[in-house]
């Protein structure tokens, strides 16, 4: 049985915790967004109704809610809850994670859901000791990726897996998660009696392009910086909590093929300064080196042709660099490969 100091523990640890994780949802009907896959009568919800759960990838921008979301699941199913960060685990850890699901599922018959956080970062050995126990039920994995599964992840995970792509949250929803968070004496910052101007919300719920993290930790900066000065929560102030103005730049909206639109027609227009300017805007915004990349592979052809064959040499040897070097390095292969196709002649004769 707990002991008071015990319970003085776990307030302090709360209390030390950032806002965005007080914040949590404890309850699958407080979760927001992604109404497309967990609303009323949506694929994911029904799956969890019929207790019949099978390995989920959540792939989507940061902050959309997919640890949250697999916690949540965990919870639902009254499974135990493990998790792993791809970027700083190897294999020698997944099999111990591994053994451990199996000796409980032998010794209580509890289940085991493995969220495997960033993982993208896994490499095709590290995937590939997830499939037996995926394969056997041991596990049920639910692995968070901002990366392009299809792209990123082996095929026999894919097939075991069913996929959900994450939506950035809609301003009018992260709007009413901070103004929860202003109100909330026990989680969030109503002890701290700092107002908020519904200008300085709205402009938060705005610029965090759909991450609700974001704004939270920006909201959480403000307030604390007038706790003990007092003051109000205004958009002056909403403004140096963000530090910057965000890119607006849906990963997977319309403004996405926007960009990536706008970027293969300078290119095709012979505009280099056009092309580095919306290679530079979809680098901030945190997208995919490899899928700009890509584009620029089919770039090489469609476009440039037989009228400089070695623009699809440079293509590939750049998506290539990119893959094996990554960001912040992979910025300058892109521009080079950028220029270099945005000044070369064009052709489409190959499929015109």
């Amino acid at each position: 049985m707990p002991g008071l100091f015990d319970q003085q523990e776990r307030e302090q640890t709360d209390a030390a915790r950032p806002l965005a994780a007080r914040m949590r949802p404890q309850l699958l009907s407080e979760f927001v967004g992604q109404s497309h896959f967990l609303g009323e009568g949506k694929l994911l919800r029904r799956m969890l109704a019929s207790g019949r759960l099978q390995s989920l990838i959540f792939f989507g921008p940061p902050g959309t809610g997919k640890t949250t979301l697999a916690r949540l699941i965990a919870d639902h199913i009254e499974a135990h809850f493990q998790q792993l960060n791809a970027a700083s685990s190897g294999v020698k850890e997944l099999r111990e994670v591994l053994a451990d699901a199996r000796e409980r599922l032998k010794r209580g018959g509890e289940r085991t859901v493995l969220f495997v956080d960033e993982l993208h970062h896994f490499n095709k050995t590290q995937q590939d000791v997830l499939l037996p126990d995926v394969e056997e039920g041991v596990v049920i994995l639910i692995g968070a990726t901002t990366a392009n599964p299809f792209f990123s992840l082996v095929s026999a995970l894919i097939s075991r897996s069913q996929v959900f792509e994450f939506h950035p949250i809609a301003a009018d929803e992260i709007r009413r998660l901070l103004e929860r968070a202003l109100k909330d004496c026990k989680r969030g910052l109503g002890e701290a009696r700092v107002s908020a101007t519904d200008e300085a919300i709205e402009f938060l719920s705005e610029v965090c392009d759909g991450d609700a993290r974001r704004a939270l930790t920006a909201l959480e900066i403000g307030v604390r910086s007038l706790a003990e000065t007092g003051g109000q929560f205004d958009l002056a102030v909403a403004q140096e909590s963000i530090q910057k103005k965000a890119v607006l730049y849906d990963a997977d909206g319309d403004q996405h093929y926007d960009v990536i639109s706008a970027f293969i027609k300078s290119i095709r227009g012979s505009d280099p300064d056009a092309a580095i300017y919306w290679l530079a805007r979809m680098i901030a915004a945190g997208e995919d080196p490899r899928f700009i990349a890509r584009r620029l592979v089919i770039a090489a052809s469609e476009d440039i042709g037989n009228a400089d064959p070695q623009g699809l040499v440079l293509a590939n040897a750049a998506a290539e660099a990119t893959e094996r070097v990554g960001l912040p390095e992979a910025r300058i292969i892109l521009a080079q490969a950028t220029t270099y196709l945005a000044c070369a002649p064009k052709s489409n004769a190959a499929y015109v």
